[in-house]
């Protein structure tokens, strides 16, 4: 699903140099639920970034589903991501002016363009699947943390991506609602065989996992499979 050869990033800060990420190599299978762990400042939040077509490498190759997608210029990576990545965010990213099944609605309209039968099966679908149809037509701020957190993976679903990527997605989460939205998503990657990874510190999310990456400084000085 995704390969990556030698990939590497380097930011300027005026005359120095940071290597953030050094010569990565990665293979992820479809339908893998892998956490990314190291500790703040190993890069974890990059690798995301990279892969999930945010940034782009200073060196290397990134392959995902057979695209090269360090080849893509800016509007063919955005359609390119629009079609094929989802993204959770430790803030959720909900637009506060916007209900809940607006939220879920807007990557089909701005994306993916759907007609509008086809939007509202697809979203009253994942309502279903998040256990919020009762809650749709509620704005972001009328919600509880476990609630928007719901809403935000519904929207990174609701395009039918082959991968999802999340940054710290239960941060800002009790443990009662973490477990629930780990459980969630694992049903959903059973389900959908939707490649999940995670970049973690969250222990619930390691112990769910079936393959955990860890990350030390830019390198991956460890990566193994774990027995579901």
């Amino acid at each position: 699903m995704i390969s990556n050869k030698n990939v590497s990033k380097v930011y300027k800060m005026g005359e120095l140099e940071l290597d953030v990420i050094k010569n990565l190599n990665l293979e992820i299978r479809y339908g893998e639920f892998i956490a990314i762990v190291g500790p703040s400042g190993s890069g974890k939040s990059t690798v995301l970034n990279l892969l999930g077509c945010l940034d782009k490498p200073t060196r290397g190759q990134i392959l995902i589903d057979e695209t090269d997608v360090t080849k893509l210029d800016t509007t063919a990576l955005a359609n390119f991501r629009g079609e094929n990545i989802g993204f959770i965010f430790q803030s959720f990213n909900l637009i506060p002016v916007l209900s809940v099944y607006e939220n879920i609605e807007y990557p089909l309209i701005m994306i993916q363009n759907l007609p509008q039968a086809q939007r509202h099966e697809r979203i009253m679908k994942l309502l279903k699947e998040v256990d919020m149809l009762d809650q749709k037509e509620k704005f972001p701020d009328q919600l509880s943390g476990g609630q928007r957190q719901r809403v935000a993976i519904a929207r990174a679903l609701v395009t039918n991506p082959k991968i999802v990527f999340a940054d710290e997605p239960t941060a800002n989460l009790d443990t009662k609602t973490s477990n629930q939205i780990i459980t969630l998503m694992r049903n959903i990657q059973k389900e959908f065989n939707t490649t999940f990874i995670f970049a973690t510190h969250d222990e619930k999310i390691v112990t769910a996992a079936d393959r955990i990456i860890t990350l030390v400084d830019g390198e991956i000085i460890d990566d193994k499979r774990v027995q579901s």
